[in-house]
Order: structure tokens, then sequence, then C-alpha cells
């Protein structure tokens, strides 16, 4: 079963929201307002595959949401929603630990694209079955629990986070471009651009990194993308 969470103020947005993801055969279970969300998400235990979740909701907004559901989640699949197209809302959104984010207007078509494109990874996740650990110096991936150790302690991840680190993993000292990350790990019908991919590789260098203005892992090639050095 496919369990989602709408997290949407205005009715008529809801509405035509939970519509399309039915059709897409997505159980649903709607909130109007953060707190709403919230107390739903403890009722059920945190029982959902993916929260499409508003940025402007009345009282608490969906940054917050997000941050706290987060907190409690590594493996669940975040969408942020909002009217706004400014980069810095992206950013924030994302950096809270949000997989994607979504600009209104947009199509039915795009939207239950990028909430299959999350349910995919979180479904992956949950039916791994590779017993393999990858090693690179400090850092031990097992990609059958799906997590990450640097010196024996663990690092929390996202699925998204998750990916991109076995990603650079099993292609240690290659530079990579944005375009092929992008494509890798969000999949080739992706509808965003590729500062998703720089967001969240700044938020991994801050788990990662002794020193995240100086990385000595996670490295930037300029002008091009990104490469993991194995010590």
């Amino acid at each position: 079963m496919k369990k989602i969470m709408v997290v949407e103020d205005e009715t008529s947005i809801r509405e035509f929201v939970v519509i399309n993801l039915q059709r897409a055969g997505y159980t649903v279970f709607e909130a109007g307002s953060g707190e709403d969300a919230l107390r739903l998400f403890e009722e059920k235990n945190g029982d959902f595959d993916v929260v499409l979740l508003d940025v402007m909701l009345p009282g608490i907004d969906g940054f917050t949401v997000c941050k706290k559901i987060r907190e409690q989640s590594g493996t669940l699949g975040i969408i942020m929603l909002s009217a706004k197209s400014q980069e810095m809302d992206k950013v924030s959104g994302l950096m809270l630990g949000a997989d994607d984010y979504v600009t209104k207007p947009f199509s039915p078509s795009e939207l239950v694209a990028r909430v299959d494109a999350i349910h995919r990874r979180v479904t992956a996740a949950e039916q791994a079955s590779v017993s393999d650990k990858i090693i690179s110096g400090p850092f031990s991936l097992n990609v059958k629990s799906r997590t990450l150790a640097k010196n024996g302690e663990n690092i929390e991840l996202t699925q998204v986070e998750f990916q991109l680190m076995e990603m650079f993993f099993k292609n240690p000292n290659a530079a990579l471009a944005r375009s092929d990350i992008l494509k890798r790990v969000w999949g080739d019908n992706y509808f965003g651009d590729e500062k998703i991919v720089d967001v969240n590789v700044r938020r991994l260098r801050m788990k990662l990194e002794d020193d995240p203005s100086k990385p000595r892992f996670l490295m930037t090639v300029w002008g091009f993308g990104y490469k993991w050095i194995e010590e």
C-alpha cells in the first residue's frame, strides 16, 4: 500500500492533489495545518511513505514541520510544495531534510511523477537485501541496513543522501558531472534543476566533514560536478 500525507491549507488545492494521487494508487491522509500534520504523524506512528508538505501553513509552517518529521524519520520521503519560486525557499527546504521541491502551479502529471520517484526510492530502501559493506577511509556504508558510519559512529542520512553516498563510494576518485548525478539519483524523468544536487552535497558535507568549509572527502570539481576522494 502506497501511503502519503498531504499537508495543504487551501481546500481546493488539497482536494485537487488528493484526487490525482488517489487515481495514481495512493492511500491519502489529509492535514490542513502544521499542527494537524504533526498530530496525524504521531497518531499513525509515522507510517507514511511520502509527505507532500506546503510551505505556507497557518500556525506552524512547513519548514518547521519538515524539520520535526525528518528528526523522527530519515527514510520517509518529503516533498515541499509552495507558490514561491525564490531560490532561498528551495534551499531552505532541502537543507532541512526535504527530498524534493515542487513550485505552484504544477500539472497533475508532474506532481504524480515527482511523488512516484520519491516513493520508488523509499520502497527500494525497504526491500534492499544486499549484505555488502563498502569501506572508504574512515567511512563504512552498509547497503543492507542503508546506514553510514564514520569511525564507528553512525551518521543519519535521508534516502537521497544515502543514494548519493552509494554512488560516490562506487565511483571513488572519479569526477561525476552534476547532470550525471541528477540522472542516477533522481531519475531520467526528473523535472527539477541541478541545484538540488548542490544543496544535497552541501548538506552531506555538514554531516561528513570535520570542517565543511574545507572538505577532505567530498570535493567540488569546479564547473563540472563532484568527486569522492578515497584515502
